[in-house]
């Protein structure tokens, strides 16, 4: 089982926080792809049981080449109904948007039919992972328990 871990980048942050994301997918029992939005096909998305997206903010929202992404792949969309969809935003101030744009991007995912989930309790219970800067070491830890129950719930839904 693969859960496909989407990410565009531009400082190294978002990228970052993606590996440990990863990290934690694998530690759930799952195959961890771990694709830039310049690599993914969309073998990629089809092929996965759960994608987890993420962006650095961009006024608000999800970066234009993570969105690119979404409307390119629009023919994927009934397909990818009923997997599991989760994301992940890293920016550069406590307030700077970031769960504006991780709700961007849970807006795709529904639209694509996916069953969004959020990062668990023992995280921040929220919206997903989101972090100030590079991942510390509690956003880091966030988002290892993201990546490992979407792993979990994927691995549930397939039983």
């Amino acid at each position: 089982m693969q859960v496909l871990v989407l990410y565009f980048s531009k400082g190294g942050n978002t990228a970052k926080l993606a590996k440990n994301i990863a990290e934690g997918v694998e530690a759930g029992g799952a195959e961890a792809v771990v694709r830039k939005t310049s690599e993914v096909t969309k073998d990629d998305f089809l092929d996965a049981a759960g994608v987890i997206a993420g962006s650095p903010v961009y006024f608000g929202v999800m970066a234009a080449e993570l969105k690119k992404i979404f409307d390119e792949f629009v023919s994927t969309r009934r397909k990818m109904e009923n997997k599991v969809g989760a994301a992940f935003a890293t920016g550069g101030h406590h307030t700077g948007g970031k769960e504006t744009t991780m709700m961007s991007i849970i807006q795709c995912l529904l639209i694509y039919g996916m069953i969004i989930i959020g990062d668990p309790m023992d995280a921040s219970g929220h919206y997903g992972v989101g972090c100030v800067g590079a991942p510390d070491d509690t956003a880091a830890s966030d988002g290892f328990k993201l990546g490992k129950r979407v792993a979990e719930v994927c691995a549930k839904l397939q039983a």
